[in-house]
């Protein structure tokens, strides 16, 4: 029981000094990498054959739409990881639709 009592406490301790030290920053790069996974689930499931229902067109749309949008503030920032996070992406999630579409 003393080890919960000092894994919780730890954990307290955690959070209360080293959670407050994430900016906004690497939250809104997590937000960008969230962004590109939202449809490699479906589009990696297209490709293997577990379903042929592609995602839906105007998901795809607004995902799109909404990181480019990003990637425009990111340029007009100068953010170069974001920048670099966003290209990449988009690279990806090209490739992806690459071999979805030629398979």
């Amino acid at each position: 029981m003393s080890y919960i009592v000092t894994f919780y406490n730890n954990s307290i301790e955690f959070f209360k000094t080293r959670l407050n030290k994430i900016s906004a920053e690497t939250l809104g790069w997590l937000a960008n990498i969230a962004l590109h996974a939202a449809t490699i689930p479906s589009l990696l499931a297209l490709m293997t054959g577990i379903t042929d229902k592609s995602p839906s067109l105007d998901v795809v749309l607004m995902l799109w739409f909404s990181l480019a949008l990003l990637f425009f503030r990111s340029v007009l920032l100068k953010d170069l990881l974001n920048i670099v996070t966003i290209s990449v992406g988009f690279m990806v999630q090209a490739v992806f639709l690459v071999l979805i579409f030629f398979k």
